[in-house]
């Protein structure tokens, strides 16, 4: 989920030139009797049924055109990125030795029992995300979903439509494209996992652990058909069909080796009769848990708070503490405290309700835009009133965050068999697994808030290259 603050500065375009251009070339290929009549878009829109493609009943896409962007803007996306994965991991580790640190991440007691669980291998994210804008001179970071990131499956898929299109061929003949195999790169990083947990089954048995009611379960079956297919078989159970005899994990009558946990620590915690057995068998380490529940750590809103607070400081090196501050909105818990600001001392809830219009309030452990305010979308009244149930809820319980630039560009949209043209907020998110950048989850809305659950929709990226003349 991201919910930046909307600058009018915003980036119209492509960040960089071939990208800008590639958006012109694209459009220009639309041909007025074929990709934008009604025939067309219904036989995409069924297409993308036909590959599991959908967010409930939703497509994922009624866009005509993917994401472009260069290989200077993949260099740069991909230092930053990576960056603040690693910077991840080290708060993970440090937290775990200092009650003062983790403390700052507001995890509730029911939380830090799970945390303190020992997993058996040291990376806390197997697979993370981070929900971005591209700007043509930064990157801006709304937040880091540390534990379960979904729609990996999707977007590879999704790029897989796309590069159907008859557009596409055309296209490829004044630029070179690039995707990323985002679904062998997941399960390539799972794997590690597993053995640096101690692995040695070859290949494990994997099993994808949700509630089959949630909307991406369609994203699991993509998932396990491709573990499958690349030689290491895959079920999908809920946790409730787990069954665990104090040595061994099964699962539908299979002894399961990896869990790629997707369903959610608020779930197991909301429902720890059906989730028994996956805990039990985690804190025995009869199974490899990817993303182990140390991940609830750098997934809470609060992490920000934890990179952009001087009392962390020591935590990051001078040019750590210099992409931090360029990339990073500037974040706190929301208290009646005295916290720093630009080097001065000020006091929290009178500075954030004066700057209402640059603030957002935001939930410390929420997703899918669950009640995130804007504050420039609030009069003061209510603003006022928002901080004061958020000050009185369980320190730890809410964030405020500063304003962030925004990317908007203009999409082909179709609805009812109609193309349109429409200007839309593109939220750009780099997947990182094992810590490695390997490709993007890339959303667009026309409000202030870009997820799925709030019925944004999607499209590919694909990285490009002008064909020399």
């Amino acid at each position: 989920m991201t919910s930046p603050g909307i600058s009018p500065g915003a980036s119209p375009g492509g960040a960089g030139a071939d990208g800008a251009t590639a958006v012109a070339v694209w459009n220009s290929l639309l041909r007025p009797d074929v990709e934008l009549q009604p025939a067309f878009c219904a036989e995409v829109a069924a297409k993308m049924r036909a590959r599991k493609l959908t967010f409930g009943e939703r497509i994922h896409s009624p866009f005509l055109r993917p994401f472009f962007l260069d290989e200077r803007d993949d260099a740069r996306v991909r230092v930053v990125a990576e960056t603040i994965a690693a910077l991840g991991e080290r708060v993970v580790e440090a937290a775990m030795k200092s009650r003062e640190l983790l403390a700052q991440f507001g995890l509730r007691p029911e939380e830090e029992r799970l945390v303190a669980i020992e997993p058996g291998y040291s990376r806390a994210s197997t697979a993370s995300r981070l929900d971005a804008f591209l700007l043509p001179d930064s990157l801006q970071f709304a937040e880091y979903n540390a534990e379960s990131p979904a729609g990996l499956g999707y977007s590879e898929t999704l790029g897989e439509v796309f590069g159907e299109m008859p557009a596409m061929a055309r296209f490829r003949e004044t630029f070179r494209v690039r995707t990323y195999p985002l679904m062998a790169s997941i399960l390539e990083a799972l794997l590690a996992s597993y053995r640096g947990w101690g692995g040695v089954a070859s290949p494990p048995q994997i099993a994808i652990v949700d509630w089959r009611g949630v909307p991406t379960w369609s994203e699991f079956e993509i998932l396990q058909a491709r573990f499958d297919k690349l030689g290491v078989p895959t079920l999908i159970c809920e946790p409730n069909d787990l069954l665990f005899d104090g040595k061994r994990l099964a699962a539908q009558g299979k002894k399961i080796d990896l869990v790629y946990r997707r369903v959610l620590i608020n779930d197991i915690l909301a429902k720890p009769a059906e989730c028994d057995a996956l805990v039990k068998a985690y804190a025995a380490r009869a199974v490899c848990v990817a993303n182990t529940f140390r991940c609830k750590i750098p997934h809470k809103k609060a992490f920000f708070a934890v990179l952009t607070d001087d009392r962390n400081r020591d935590l990051f090196s001078a040019q750590e503490r210099e992409l931090i501050a360029r990339h990073i909105p500037w974040t706190r818990v929301v208290a009646d405290a005295r916290t720093s600001r630009v080097g001065e001392s000020i006091g929290l809830l009178d500075y954030v309700r004066g700057q209402r219009e640059n603030f957002v309030l935001k939930p410390n452990d929420e997703y899918g835009g669950a009640g995130v305010m804007l504050g420039w979308e609030m009069d003061a009244g209510a603003w006022d009133a928002a901080l004061d149930r958020a000050v009185a809820a369980p320190v730890g319980t809410w964030v405020v965050q500063e304003k962030i630039a925004v990317r908007r560009e203009v999409f082909p949209y179709v609805e009812g068999g109609k193309v349109t043209m429409r200007d839309m907020l593109v939220d750009f998110a780099p997947y990182l697994f094992c810590g490695k950048m390997c490709g993007f989850l890339t959303r667009l809305s026309s409000t202030g808030l870009a997820n799925v659950t709030s019925g944004g929709g999607q499209v590919p990226s694909f990285v490009v290259e002008r064909l020399s003349a």
